[in-house]
């Protein structure tokens, strides 16, 4: 049975001495609130929450799964987690970063981003339910109506309701230009709905009393492809303008689905027929706002893969340390034992220090990015709001895709230190592996964050993210350019950054004289940015271990991991660079014919 210890020491670390968020909650409007002893509080009772409640309920999750019957389209969730939803509402957890005027605490969404981590390591399949609510929350606060607020927005925040994001259907995977969906208008002003969506997360339960779906539809004169998508509420109980709910929508989960992983969270094959909807934003504006929500699930999908990463890593030490397998070859280190523990290996410890090296400077990392998302939405001067949203942008993709793809990667590194033991039920270790699979899936696949990185972010923009990124990293080299403690990093740093930078523009040229260079290019590109990008926060990390209150055996550890980080992890950029200059050749020479 794996088990789990939120990371406090480090989580605080990084907020606190990385990040220095304090400073940033002192100054942003509203952030008052969230002082030091306030978010210490909290992070102590979210730890509980998790360690206690959650993570108990992972193993038995999976093994019994969410139950569909057929005849009356209702899912069951496995045992234990309708309790510990509950309880996850009374303690306020669910309105922590929601808008105080809908009944939320609104506290600083870099405050959330611990929490989600602790409930994605602790049980990512309970934790999916209430990760859409959050979504949808966002889409309503930006682009619903005053009433649709009210209506829809407080009961989700008081955590009565949940809500979803409907897009995929059977068809069209991502391609969400070739969606059928179609949303037609009555007379009252609401809409009738209908079409299937499938992997609907969530789109049936029996954690809440009403679960609202945002749908993805085309009005009857919409225009071909994505330019034509509108946006609409569909709530599972019909509710109208006043509030109130009524009978039953004309809306069913027609299946879910049998999966790899994440087995105790409800996947749905969701069935609209003629359902009551209501129109959210702009007709034929509906991707404007559910990119809303996207933007937000994909750094939440990011820190899932962060916290399968520190779950990984957990188990994997405590085995490591215990588990007694040979003798070292340069001779016995524990002599009073029958064999040395498996930590004395240096590849055993290659893969724990892979491990360490992702979740610690991953976190920096996600955390960053949710320290952004409340200075696009609270800074007071609009330059900064504008220029972090620039900042946001660019760097979504990566750690969505960066971070997941690492949890694949330190998972199996798990299994592979358990060896047999990994590989069977008992200990929870496949577990992890399994739920960690969808990760690089959902709200976009590696592939697409990668074109959405490449191709939106950098090139359609001429890479004002980028710029504000490497600026950023410029100015740190310059800060610590004569301090002898960073000059082991700073180098290394200075010189990636400006291969960056030339890399890109090298892309840029290439892609005007063949827009498919960019596909060729993009995953790695994306890595490559990923693995600068983790060097940055861990050049960061040493110089704020350097002059913290941190115990010098703490302050040891960070250099040492940031040493291997920089020595074992950042050299995999030499083979992005050789394969993006490979460019599109080898890939489209060979005939389809050729294939087999």
């Amino acid at each position: 049975m794996s088990a789990y210890q939120a990371p406090l020491a480090d989580m605080r670390f990084v907020m606190f001495d990385v990040l220095k968020l304090h400073e940033q909650y002192a100054r942003l409007p509203g952030g008052e609130s969230a002082s030091r002893e306030v978010v210490d509080a909290i992070l102590d009772e979210a730890a509980k929450f998790a360690e206690q409640v959650l993570a108990p309920l992972n193993a038995s999750g999976d093994e019994e799964g969410c139950r569909f019957d057929r005849a009356s389209g209702r899912v069951t969730t496995p045992r234990g987690f309708r309790a510990a939803y509950e309880q996850y509402v009374a303690g306020g957890w669910n309105g922590l970063v929601a808008p105080e005027r809908y009944g939320g605490q609104h506290l600083p969404e870099s405050v959330g981003a611990p929490i989600k981590e602790m409930i994605d390591s602790a049980n990512l399949s309970w934790g999916t339910y209430p990760l859409l609510s959050h979504g949808a929350t966002e889409a309503l606060r930006q682009h619903g109506e005053e009433w649709q607020r009210e209506v829809f927005l407080r009961p989700i925040v008081a955590g009565r309701w949940t809500g979803t994001m409907c897009l995929t259907e059977p068809h069209c995977g991502s391609d969400l230009g070739l969606l059928k969906t179609r949303a037609e208008p009555n007379p009252d002003g609401s809409y009738r709905i209908s079409g299937t969506k499938i992997f609907i997360t969530a789109g049936e339960h029996d954690l809440t009393e009403n679960i609202v779906h945002l749908v993805l539809a085309r009005l009857p004169d919409a225009p071909p492809g994505t330019k034509g998508i509108s946006l609409f509420i569909v709530p599972k109980y019909k509710t109208g303008k006043d509030g109130k709910m009524r009978e039953a929508n004309t809306l069913a989960c027609g299946a879910i689905e049998h999966k790899m992983g994440i087995k105790g969270s409800a996947t749905c094959v969701m069935n609209f027929d003629g359902a009551e909807g209501w129109l959210i934003g702009q007709p034929n504006r509906g991707l404007n706002a559910m990119f809303t929500m996207m933007n937000t699930a994909r750094l939440a999908v990011g820190l899932q893969g962060l916290g399968l990463i520190e779950r990984a890593y957990q188990n994997s030490l405590a085995y490591a340390r215990t588990r007694l397998q040979m003798r070292a070859l340069s001779g016995a280190k524990h002599p009073d034992k029958p064999a040395d523990p498996l930590i004395v290996h240096p590849d055993i410890r290659r893969m724990l220090l892979t491990q360490k090296a992702f979740a610690e400077g991953g976190r920096v990392l996600g955390y960053h990015a949710a320290a952004l998302v409340d200075r696009v939405e609270r800074a007071p001067d609009a330059s900064e709001r504008r220029q972090a949203d620039e900042l946001l942008s660019f760097l979504i993709p990566i750690v969505k895709a960066l971070l997941t793809e690492a949890a694949v990667e330190c998972t199996n590194h798990a299994l592979q230190i358990y060896g047999g033991h990994g590989y069977i039920r008992e200990t929870g270790v496949e577990q992890f592996v399994r739920d960690a699979r969808i990760t690089t899936i959902y709200e976009g696949t590696t592939q697409i964050q990668a074109l959405d990185l490449l191709g939106r972010k950098v090139l359609q923009t001429q890479g004002i993210g980028l710029k504000h990124y490497l600026e950023e990293i410029s100015g740190f080299c310059q800060t610590h350019a004569r301090d002898r403690a960073l000059e082991e990093f700073i180098g290394p740093l200075a010189v990636a950054a400006k291969e960056w930078a030339d890399l890109t523009q090298e892309l840029g040229r290439r892609a005007q004289a063949n827009a498919d260079e960019i596909g060729a290019a993009a995953v790695e590109y994306l890595f490559y940015s990923g693995y600068v990008a983790l060097a940055y926060c861990w050049a960061r990390s040493v110089a704020a271990a350097e002059t913290s209150a941190q115990s010098a055996e703490f302050k040891q550890a960070k250099r040492a991991t940031a040493r291997f980080y920089f020595a074992r992890v950042l050299p995999r950029t030499r083979t992005h660079v050789a394969v993006l200059r490979a460019g599109i050749d080898s890939l489209m020479a060979m005939p389809e014919a050729w294939f087999g």
